[in-house]
């Protein structure tokens, strides 16, 4: 084997470490032991391929997969694909992809597509990107790997495969620098600059393409997949059903900071714990980092990511990691503007201001609010709000909601205080009172930093 790879090593570049090489050659072998024909060199079919896969991926993505292998011409005299794949186009694609930069990647996804080295339609790239979104679906249901999430499809037209991809499409930057934003983009061309510049835009892109093969080809290498799916925890005994669906966990997840990847848990569930405005104030408080979101009655989904622990207080908190986003009827996230610092807000029992959750905007005008009056909220954009630069999210500017869920992100093990820098004194003026007539002086006086106002 390694004589093999050591010639093999003089024609094609792989980017595999020694121990990554030996496993693709393994596989290799396997693919083509199971090919009927004896001619040299060895390859393999598309029919072994498939034999090799099983129920573990879609028959249309292998058959992409294969095509794309078999097109690969390393002399750069071939007239048209190979009647088989060799281990040399195998191990090239197997590098370009798992192991390739966006230019590799471009390329193969170009020969997945089509036969031509010349440009596609930008539709021919949306079907593969549907293809692609739902491969990950089936391997990870096939593998059992969802980590506690289903794998439902979310009633009606367009399915959730169909809302990620056109999500995933629409970061694609056109030769003219258009964005694919609707149907009259569809028939412009996209040579592989263009594809190349989309996959280093659209991470999940390449992400989606290495689980599809590690897990799709029973490949036996490393694959991280904790900070893609997050590990769902719900207390024992309180199983619901969440408006959340496999694909809408990965997207949102991937938009949050590394470390609260791994672990979803939690916290509030309108199914659960009723609808109830002093229930939601009493479970989310001081738990660190949450998801929240809302499905309205006419069956938007969305909310928000709080980066910080929610207190109950008349004033804004959080930070510029905080941000709004949709699921249903499109996916997209909004991130901060910089023009203020409304992150989030969630006060109760207060007469001369606001009572209610909000995320964005300014009192009475929220990108996102829940109001005291549980059951109730608003989204006001116009034509953005100004904290997050997002639209309305619900169907209706005030809407009406059944279903709203807080998860906690990260490490939930133990409650988390909120950021500040204030010590009981700076906060409870009559505490300080008290100390200065019993004639005791504050010893940390001058030693410590004066806290923010807020």
């Amino acid at each position: 084997m390694g004589n093999g790879r050591s010639h093999l090593g003089q024609r094609v570049c792989s980017q595999f470490l020694p121990a990554e090489q030996d496993e693709v050659d393994r596989l290799f072998d396997a693919l083509s032991s199971k090919s009927s024909s004896n001619t040299s060199p060895r390859s393999f079919s598309l029919k072994a391929l498939k034999s090799h896969t099983g129920e573990a991926l879609p028959p249309e993505m292998v058959t992409r997969l294969y095509d794309g292998m078999r097109r690969i011409d390393l002399t750069g005299q071939a007239k048209g694909p190979s009647e088989s794949v060799t281990q040399e186009q195998f191990t090239v694609s197997m590098s370009h992809l798992l192991k390739g930069n966006s230019k590799d990647k471009s390329l193969m996804i170009l020969k997945m597509i089509s036969a031509t080295d010349g440009p596609v339609k930008a539709r021919e790239i949306q079907k593969f990107t549907e293809d692609l979104v739902g491969s990950v679906v089936h391997v990870l249901t096939h593998r059992q790997e969802l980590r506690g999430w289903s794998p439902k499809k979310a009633p009606g037209a367009p399915s959730r495969v169909q809302v990620l991809a056109a999500q995933l499409l629409s970061e694609m930057k056109l030769a003219d620098g258009k964005k694919v934003l609707g149907p009259q983009q569809l028939d412009c061309e996209c040579d592989q600059a263009v594809i190349e510049d989309w996959v280093f835009r659209a991470h999940l892109v390449a992400t989606f393409l290495s689980v599809v093969i590690h897990r799709g080809f029973f490949l036996h290498l490393s694959l991280d997949l904790a900070t893609l799916v997050p590990e769902r925890r719900v207390d024992q005994g309180q199983e619901f059903d969440s408006v959340l669906d496999i694909l809408s966990v990965i997207y949102i997840n991937s938009h949050l900071p590394r470390e609260q990847q791994p672990c979803w848990h939690l916290l509030f569930s309108s199914e659960l714990h009723g609808h109830s405005f002093s229930q939601l104030c009493g479970r989310i408080p001081r738990r660190g980092p949450c998801v929240l979101l809302l499905e309205d009655h006419d069956g938007h989904v969305f909310g928000g990511f709080a980066s910080c622990s929610w207190e109950i207080k008349p004033q804004f908190q959080g930070d510029n990691r905080c941000f709004l986003f949709s699921i249903s009827p499109s996916m997209a996230v909004y991130t901060c503007t910089g023009y203020n610092d409304h992150y989030m807000y969630l006060n109760q029992g207060q007469q001369t201001i606001p009572n209610g959750l909000g995320m964005g905007g300014q009192h009475d005008y929220f990108g996102l609010w829940v109001d005291v009056d549980f059951g109730r909220g608003h989204s006001k954009a116009k034509p953005t709000c100004t904290t997050y630069n997002s639209p309305q999210l619900s169907a209706q500017e005030d809407f009406r909601f059944e279903k709203m869920e807080v998860w906690a992100v990260g490490d939930t093990s133990r409650p988390q205080p909120a950021k500040s820098g204030k010590s009981i004194l700076d906060v409870d003026p009559e505490a300080q009172a008290l100390l200065e007539i019993s004639g005791r002086s504050r010893h940390s006086e001058g030693l410590r930093q004066v806290p923010d106002q807020e």
